[in-house]
């Protein structure tokens, strides 16, 4: 069989294989629909290419590919298959022992499917979605409303497997105070609990970030984190405000606060 059949093959079995994963993909995804909708390529030089393969390893052909900056993917799936209960048991050295990501992606317009190395992949945007940042950005508060909410997603990313952590370098940069990002890593570690959540254990449900009613005071903006754990409502603040030793002076966490402590 020739490869351009085995692409056509693909092509034709995906919505199959979305029927079929499609159980198991919403049981992967954040319990209250918080979750990327989308995907796109990181890490790949502008002159390169993602190679798209029949499987999930190099050992598999070469079938397709998507361009270094191609955004709107979706995901079917990905290996190692890893459940909440597994992932939160597991140390670092653990996750550091784990195979290879590979995921099982499709494009925007589902004429392209396989096999991509998972460390290529990042959060992307739908295609015409529009994406507002800090520095061209009036709505702030909504800026820092995202932040937070974009930090719970690549949280339980990081729980299931399928990003790295937001409190280690790079992810933090993106979310928290440069002159903070070391304090963050050693504090989250020696926290004893999930910082997001204050717990040890969770089953979250209805997660929603909303802004505090005072609005943005003196450039200081409070939101809270609303959501019920084990059916007990919880609530967990954030304090953001501009990081004006960064160019474009962007929104950043500068304080996660719990019941009787916070971080950093």
């Amino acid at each position: 069989m020739t490869i351009q059949k085995l692409i056509v093959g693909l092509k034709c079995s995906l919505a199959g294989l979305l029927v079929l994963l499609g159980a198991s993909v919403a049981q992967a995804q954040f319990n209250d629909g918080h979750g990327p909708d989308a995907w796109q390529v990181t890490g790949v030089a502008s002159n390169d290419v993602l190679n798209i393969r029949m499987g999930p390893g190099t050992n598999y052909p070469v079938i397709d590919a998507f361009a270094h900056n191609e955004n709107g993917l979706q995901q079917i799936t990905c290996v190692p298959l890893i459940s909440f209960e597994q992932s939160t048991a597991m140390s670092d050295a653990d996750r550091a022992n784990l195979p290879p990501r590979w995921c099982l992606m499709t494009d925007a317009q589902e004429q392209k499917v396989g096999w991509v190395a998972g460390r290529f992949l990042m959060e992307g945007q739908l295609s015409g979605a529009s994406i507002t940042t800090p520095e061209t950005g009036n709505d702030r508060v909504g800026i820092a409303v995202e932040l937070v909410e974009r930090l719970y997603r690549q949280h339980d990313q990081y729980l299931r497997g399928a990003a790295r952590s937001p409190y280690e370098m790079p992810s933090s940069d993106q979310f928290f105070f440069q002159a903070d990002l070391g304090k963050i890593a050693s504090a989250v570690k020696g926290a004893g609990a999930d910082p997001l959540y204050n717990a040890q254990d969770t089953d979250i449900r209805g997660l929603d970030v909303v802004p505090d009613p005072r609005g943005m005071r003196q450039g200081l903006i409070t939101l809270w984190a609303e959501f019920s754990n084990f059916g007990r409502p919880q609530r967990v603040g954030f304090d953001l405000r501009a990081d004006t030793q960064r160019e474009g002076a962007p929104i950043r966490i500068m304080r996660i606060n719990h019941d009787g402590w916070s971080i950093p």
